[in-house]
């Protein structure tokens, strides 16, 4: 029996971790040693990358006029930088297991940043395993260099300093991440609940601004010709071909490409959004929906209270429920795109309070589905179930959270007009 709880101790107290993430990144870092030596690299966008590097260099700014083997660009201003050093360390891109073994050193960075994060929420370490074993974001990184691996970095390194309660410098690697690639925009919604609830309203606006300066800090080398600039790094009206779909595969090529099913998506989409907002991410306000809209223009009067309520818990479930979501409702994930979400869906499955058996299963099916190539309608289903499954059960697994609090006596801020809120109120 000793052994037996010896054994559970170890799986389920998150004080261990400290002594075996170490432990998992080192075997993490001999797998990625031998990805890189004996799995043959696989050209699919960096060539493309390179030969835009090569326009850009020449002087051309004009986003339109700056096209590769695939197409043109279409990344924000810090894709340009990053890739631009990478082209000079690549020996102009020519160097491809130069290139690999960079990918594999950020590889390893996100991974130390994300096990901190999870640290940093106390998860159990059965949990930890899930996170260096994945096939698909391996190959991601290292055997694809997709441009993804870079906006991951930065969005977890956000949440690291968030947690720790360095919301500027969180912000400027958000928003660095964000003009990488625009996927980044799918958190944006929470981080603004979030910075609400932990700052107060003008620390939240100005986050707000750090988002705004920066962007057009990144994009300024670009401005003689800002309309270019904007609608091909920024394009929301992309559209998307039917055969390199991952999620939708088993509905018909007619119904993908209409415009009813988009609008379906985007509706669900605003509307699991609307739902997670006003029923859990507001939480550690203590306030209905419309009294929490108030503390954009007032400033709360327990607002320590409710910082204190933004744990390092709260903080990494919101960003990654709301990353989530966005990928649930996305009319079309690449496989790159597995790079948001095999770190966050370990998280959330926990988080949903489901046994670890099924924890594990889940994880498993999602990660069968993603290595099916070129993707089938069942393997499409699996990926669109589990991120359903993930999204719905970490809504009710964190149901109770904040249930026991004291209530604030608010009177509206301070104007007396408001009603005191319970904290079990949903």
């Amino acid at each position: 029996m000793d052994l037996i709880n010896s054994a559970i101790d170890l799986a389920t107290n998150p004080k261990h971790t400290r002594w075996m993430y170490p432990l998992l990144l080192i075997a993490d870092a001999g797998l990625c040693g031998v990805i890189i030596e004996k799995i043959p690299y696989t050209e699919i966008d960096w060539r493309a990358y390179m030969e835009q590097i090569e326009i850009y260099l020449k002087g051309e700014r004009d986003y339109k006029n700056i096209v590769g083997s695939t197409g043109p660009l279409v990344y924000p201003a810090a894709h340009v930088y990053i890739y631009r050093i990478l082209y000079s360390l690549t020996n102009q891109g020519r160097d491809i297991q130069t290139a690999q073994y960079i990918f594999g050193l950020v590889y390893l960075l996100t991974l130390a940043i994300v096990m901190q994060c999870y640290r940093a929420a106390k998860v159990p370490p059965y949990v930890f395993p899930l996170l260096i074993l994945s096939k698909r974001l391996h190959s991601i990184f290292m055997l694809r260099c997709f441009n993804d691996c870079f906006a991951v970095l930065f969005l977890f390194s956000a949440i690291f300093f968030y947690q720790r309660k360095n919301w500027h410098l969180g912000t400027f690697l958000y928003t660095t991440g964000l003009n990488v690639k625009m996927s980044l925009l799918l958190p944006l919604p929470a981080i603004g609940i979030l910075a609400l609830q932990a700052l107060g309203s003008r620390e939240a606006i100005t986050q707000a601004m750090i988002i705004l300066q920066v962007s057009i800090g990144y994009g300024y080398p670009f401005r003689k010709r800002a309309p270019s600039y904007f609608a091909r790094a920024f394009e929301l009206t992309r559209e998307f071909l039917y055969k390199w779909t991952v999620n939708w595969r088993f509905v018909s090529e007619e119904t993908f490409l209409s415009k009813p099913f988009a609008l379906g998506l985007l509706a669900v989409h605003v509307g699991l959004l609307v739902w997670f907002a006003t029923t859990r991410w507001i939480k550690p306000s203590q306030r209905k929906p419309r009294d929490f809209l108030k503390l954009i223009t007032d400033e709360a009067s327990n607002q320590g209270q409710i910082t204190q309520r933004i744990t390092p818990n709260f903080i990494l479930a919101t960003l990654l429920q709301a990353t989530v979501i966005g990928m649930l409702c996305a009319r079309s994930l690449h496989y790159q795109f597995y790079a948001y979400i095999a770190w966050s869906t370990p998280f959330l499955l926990w988080k949903a309070g489901f046994h670890p058996i099924i924890q594990y299963a889940l994880w498993g099916a999602q990660e069968w589905a993603w290595n099916v190539y070129p993707s089938t309608p069942t393997s499409s289903a699996t990926v669109v179930v589990v991120l359903a499954i993930t999204v719905l059960g970490s809504w009710w697994g964190t149901r109770k959270e904040f249930d026991n609090l004291p209530i604030d006596n608010f009177a509206g801020h301070e104007n007396g007009s408001a009603e005191p809120v319970h904290a079990h109120a949903e």
